[in-house]
């Protein structure tokens, strides 16, 4: 992609309305200095130098989208506790529309504290990491709820992100509801999600890491013929309009109902952390075809968001001002 063509679709994206529904996490973080062991058990001691908390799941796409300029709402739940507080402080600081998150008193606000330690040289690692994380089903009541506030809604999006983590809130009534709202309204729809895609019928796109491809097509993935034949299945089984599996270092693959399949190479870059990562290229790569990308360009332009933010620890975000600097230098490079 070169720079001119992405300008051109980026400058689209503050004209857009992103609607994200999912499952909200709080992911936390506690990070410290260990320089010697316990003498109670083998294990680091671990002197806490801070501890913060940034939206994970579904509110990272948000994020991201908000971050690259579009108007985000979130629809999801959260618990009435600490993280959830902190949580909706953080959201309403982005200017995300939280109106449809609803906080519930009988959950907790799924969240994963991850410990990290850092050692004299300062080489920081993740030691441990603690979830606390209610995956029951949400209230029949409560769906209804809040589906019965949602889809009304749906006509003024451009583009809805289904953001699965198998935590409960997303069901099939929530799922089947939006999935069939969208598809009236003609707007661009992604299901990202960690397995399930067959639930996910006739999404604008799917985007799948390989693990979650492997299982969804029941075959391994250990070359191209493998990869290309999973890409076919995926589609086959979703009626999606494309499959975009992302691949870590060996790139993007995607994958459309033409019977087009492109091959994207990863960006050369130090990976610090992957956390996250899918979700900033299902928010890039979903704005992007609402902004009249096409699914190649949208690929190609979320492989550069992907490639920035694994360069950070933990869950982050890119600007426009950042993106278009990103692939400058890559031009260059070539």
């Amino acid at each position: 992609m070169n720079i001119h063509k992405a300008r051109e679709i980026l400058n689209r994206f503050s004209k857009l309305n992103m609607l994200v529904v999912g499952d909200i996490i709080a992911d936390e973080y506690l990070e410290g200095v260990s320089t010697r062991l316990s003498r109670e058990a083998p294990i680091p001691i671990i002197h806490q130098t801070r501890k913060y908390l940034v939206p994970g799941g579904a509110a990272n796409p948000a994020v991201n989208a908000r971050a690259l300029g579009a108007s985000v709402s979130l629809a999801g739940v959260m618990g009435q506790d600490e993280s959830g507080a902190m949580l909706k402080n953080i959201l309403q600081h982005y200017e995300i529309d939280i109106s449809s998150a609803h906080m519930d008193a009988k959950r907790p606000t799924s969240s994963k504290l991850r410990v990290l330690a850092s050692n004299n040289q300062g080489v920081i690692q993740q030691v441990a990491r603690i979830d606390t994380i209610d995956t029951t089903p949400i209230d029949d009541s409560l769906a209804e709820h809040m589906l019965a506030d949602i889809l009304p809604k749906i006509a003024g999006y451009n583009c809805v992100i289904l953001s699965d983590y198998d935590n409960g809130f997303m069901g099939l009534p929530i799922i089947d509801g939006v999935l069939e709202a969208a598809r009236k309204q003609n707007c661009i729809l992604t299901a990202d999600a960690h397995g399930g895609f067959a639930r996910f019928q006739y999404a604008s796109a799917i985007t799948p890491n390989e693990p979650e491809a492997e299982i969804a097509a029941e075959i391994r993935i250990f070359d191209e013929n493998s990869l290309n034949i999973a890409g076919a299945k995926l589609l086959e089984t979703t009626h999606a309009e494309s499959a975009l599996i992302t691949r870590g270092s060996s790139g993007m693959a995607l994958f459309q109902q033409s019977g087009k399949i492109t091959h994207i190479p990863a960006r050369k870059i130090t990976a610090a952390d992957t956390t996250g990562a899918g979700d900033t290229v299902a928010a890039v790569f979903t704005l992007a075809l609402a902004a009249g990308a096409d699914p190649l360009e949208a690929a190609e332009l979320a492989n550069f968001a992907g490639a920035i933010v694994v360069q950070r620890p933990g869950c982050s975000t890119t600007t426009q001002e950042e993106l278009l600097h990103f692939i400058e230098i890559s031009e260059s490079e070539q």
